[in-house]
C-alpha cells in the first residue's frame, strides 16, 4: 500500500528536478568552465546552480528536513527527515559533451529511503518511486524482468576500480562468463533499465550514497533488490552497489561472497 505521507514530498521533489532540468539543459547549450574540487572531481556553476534551486523547492515544501548536497554539504540534523541531493551526476560526462548525467534527489526518513527522482534532461528520461508507491517511468509503472537463470542475464557495470583490485573480480568474471551478455551503461542509466526490465544486475564498486540514494527506491519499487556489494542495507556510508531482480541479485550475492574483498588476487 502507498504510503500517503510522502505525496507531497515526491512532488516537491519532481518540481524541484524540474526546476534543475532548466538550468543544466542552459549551460549544455551554452557551455560552461570547468573547476577541480579538492578531490580531484571536477565541478561547474551549473552543478552549483542546480543545487541552489532545488534547495530553494525543497526548503520550503517540508519544513525541518535536513539538505545534504553534493555541492554545498549538510544543512541541518542527518538524523532525522533527511533529503539527498547530486544536482548534476556525471559531471564529467556533462563536461565532455556526453547526455549520461542526471539529477538525483531522494528522501531519507531515520535512516530509511523513502522516496527518490532520477531526472536526465538531456538523455531524455525521468522516473520516481515512494515508498509503497511503485515505480514510474512515462506515465506508467514499470517493474523489474522475471529473470531467474544466469544463463538468460543481462549484466551491467559502472565504476568497479576498487573491484579490480580483489578477489570478487575473479567472481565477476566468472558470471560474466555464465551470463547472457554484459554492458557498461553507468551512471543513472542502467539503474533505469534495471527498474523498467531491461537489464538484469547492476554492479558497481566505487559510488557515493547521493549518486544511488534515489535510485535505490526506483529498483526496489520495482520490485528488484539493492544493497551494498556485501548485500548490507544503504546508510550515508554505502561506497557500492549490488541491484538486481531477486533471484539475480541472490546468485550474484552468493558469488561475492566465496571471494570476498581483502583478499587479493596474487
Amino acid at each position: 500500500m502507498s504510503d500517503q505521507r510522502w505525496d507531497a514530498a515526491l512532488k516537491a521533489a519532481r518540481e524541484a528536478a524540474e526546476a534543475a532540468a532548466g538550468i543544466i539543459r542552459h549551460y549544455w547549450q551554452r557551455g560552461v568552465d570547468v573547476e577541480i574540487k579538492s578531490d580531484a572531481t571536477p565541478v561547474t556553476v551549473a552543478d552549483r546552480e542546480a543545487e541552489q534551486a532545488i534547495r530553494a523547492v525543497l526548503g520550503p515544501a517540508l519544513p525541518g528536513a535536513a539538505i545534504y548536497g553534493e555541492e554545498f554539504g549538510l544543512d541541518g540534523d542527518r538524523d532525522g527527515l533527511l533529503w539527498l541531493v547530486d544536482p548534476l551526476d556525471g559531471t564529467k560526462s556533462f563536461v565532455r559533451r556526453t547526455p549520461f548525467f542526471s539529477t538525483q534527489i531522494a528522501l531519507m526518513h531515520r535512516g530509511e529511503l523513502v522516496l527518490g527522482v532520477s531526472s536526465a534532461p538531456i538523455y531524455g528520461e525521468t522516473m520516481w518511486a515512494s515508498a509503497g508507491g511503485g515505480t514510474w517511468f512515462n506515465g506508467e509503472r514499470v517493474q523489474v524482468a522475471q529473470t531467474a537463470d544466469m544463463a538468460q542475464a543481462s549484466i551491467s557495470t559502472g565504476n568497479v576500480k576498487t573491484l579490480t583490485g580483489d578477489a570478487r573480480w575473479q567472481a565477476l568474471g566468472a558470471m560474466i562468463r555464465d551470463s547472457n551478455r554484459i554492458r557498461g551503461y553507468g551512471d543513472f542509466c542502467h539503474y533505469h533499465l534495471l527498474a523498467r526490465g531491461g537489464l538484469d544486475l547492476v554492479i558497481e564498486s566505487d559510488v557515493n550514497i547521493l549518486d544511488i540514494a534515489a535510485l535505490a527506491v526506483i529498483v526496489r519499487e520495482a520490485g528488484g533488490v539493492f544493497t551494498d556489494l556485501e548485500g548490507g542495507a544503504l546508510t550515508l556510508d554505502t561506497s557500492s552497489v549490488l541491484a538486481g531482480t531477486p533471484a539475480i541479485h541472490a546468485q550474484a550475492l552468493k558469488r561475492f561472497s566465496l571471494s570476498p574483498s581483502g583478499r587479493g588476487l596474487g
